[in-house]
């Protein structure tokens, strides 16, 4: 479904530097500044990102329902106000286009990857979050804690405490939603349409595999600065994502995406229906990288939990806590 243009928010009394969104603190203190009621699904739709994440994970029913329900999951609580108009949260506005297929192009291969290291920053962030989160799961001995990993009662998204599993899951949640959007919302994985490309049709970059610079456990372990160098340096020339008039990592909301390339009519593959998802196989690509990458993330996070936790193997309890539905009983000590 095309996201409609949302209405005009209040402006921040100040625009956070762009190196500030590498930090899970900064971009709360932007969210906090804009008020702004809900929108519709951003990228691929609530169902599209249930379906990727149900397809990714090998969880049993009520967690995996806890993560990837289309409209109540934490893989989709980044779709809501605030949230939703936050760019780096959705790896919008990392639009660039090379003289070659568009001369003077108004924005510049380093601006657009400024943005695409924002958008890493929020999920390394958010890994680093979830890992400490993990250790209420299991007690000082090693065995799972009831109180800490019951779903009885559904998980609330909401940023506040909350018991272990709910508060992992919403970390993790937030950070797979973004690189799950990534897929959609650029050209990595599709190609263009027949014809001259430019601005309303980009060039595809074909990829097959998932995406290098999202190594978010082994950029987790690094100082920012040394990872951001990294992504810099190994981001095609032509990667792009699409304009979208929400706030990007200055915290400037462009007015339009006159004359760049645009997230709703140029480059988004949220659905069947969209132009770039009805060239070839886009909207196919789109899911099956996205699929493949919370694959990769979870499995990165489990190998940091048993590598963070491996005294008396609290951190294969905690992996087991966090996939089944009745952990204590499913994931005994000793």
């Amino acid at each position: 479904m095309k996201r409609p243009s949302p209405a005009p928010p209040a402006r921040p009394a100040a625009a956070p530097p762009a190196a500030a969104l590498t930090a899970l603190t900064a971009l709360t203190v932007l969210a906090a500044l804009v008020v702004l009621p809900s929108g519709p699904a951003h990228a691929f739709t609530g169902d599209h990102h249930e379906d990727i994440t149900r397809r990714a994970l090998p969880w049993q029913p009520a967690t995996l329902a806890e993560m990837a329900d289309a409209r109540d999951g934490a893989i989709n609580a980044n779709d809501k106000s605030p949230y939703f108009h936050l760019g780096p949260l959705h790896c919008d506005n990392a639009d660039y286009l090379s003289p070659r297929h568009a001369p003077d192009y108004p924005r510049t291969r380093d601006q657009a990857t400024t943005e695409l290291v924002a958008c890493v920053g929020t999920s390394v962030a958010r890994f680093r979050n979830a890992v400490r989160a993990a250790d209420g799961l299991v007690d000082a001995d090693g065995r799972v804690r009831a109180d800490q990993t019951d779903l009885s009662t559904h998980c609330t998204w909401d940023e506040r405490p909350a018991p272990a599993k709910c508060a992992v899951l919403e970390q993790l949640g937030r950070g797979w939603h973004q690189l799950e959007d990534f897929y959609a919302h650029s050209n990595w994985a599709d190609e263009a349409a027949p014809g001259p490309t430019g601005i309303t049709n980009p060039p595809g970059l074909g990829r097959t595999g998932v995406v290098p610079f999202f190594d978010i456990r082994r950029y987790s372990g690094m100082e920012d600065a040394d990872w951001n160098r990294e992504v810099r340096a190994i981001v095609p020339e032509d990667l792009a994502s699409g304009c979208y008039p929400d706030f990007d990592s200055t915290g400037v909301e462009p007015a339009d995406c006159d004359g760049r390339v645009a997230h709703n009519r140029d480059l988004n593959k949220d659905t069947p229906a969209s132009a770039r998802s009805r060239t070839g196989e886009n909207f196919r690509r789109a899911t099956a990288g996205a699929t493949a990458e919370i694959t990769r993330q979870w499995k990165a996070f489990e190998e940091e939990l048993r590598a963070a936790y491996p005294e008396d193997g609290r951190g294969d309890r905690m992996v087991c806590a966090l996939v089944h539905d009745d952990p204590v009983a499913d994931c005994p000590s000793g």
